[in-house]
């Protein structure tokens, strides 16, 4: 049934954002073809929270030491687009993508399902 999830960037430098994904995050990739790259990410996980308010849907990587993650990002020259936040269920702030747009970043404080994926 469901295999995965395939999560798309859209970005005015796509090469500059794919540069991000390969040389700074380390992700893998395939040749989807023509030269398209679909990186392999770490495992996932998703949750459903409840709103009165408007439809929406977030993206964000997680890490183990936000500290540690930030710095390494900013030597290689990624900034934030804003500050780091402590929330009852983590650490949180956003990084800047190359050409606009963001990516959430976060060191869960809360149990994760990582460790539940079938295939672990």
């Amino acid at each position: 049934m469901i295999i995965g999830v395939h999560a798309l960037i859209y970005s005015p430098k796509a090469e500059q954002v794919r540069a991000l994904l390969r040389d700074v995050f380390g992700w893998p990739s395939v040749d989807a073809g023509g030269g398209w790259p679909i990186y392999a990410m770490p495992p996932a996980e998703i949750a459903v929270h409840p709103t009165d308010g408007a439809l929406r849907e977030e993206l964000f990587i997680m890490c183990d030491d936000l500290d540690a993650t930030v710095a390494k990002l900013a030597s290689h020259g990624v900034e934030l687009a804003q500050p780091i936040s402590e929330e009852r269920w983590g650490r949180v702030t956003a990084i800047r993508l190359p050409g606009g747009g963001e990516l959430g970043l976060y060191q869960p404080l809360h149990p994760t399902a990582l460790r539940l994926s079938p295939d672990r």
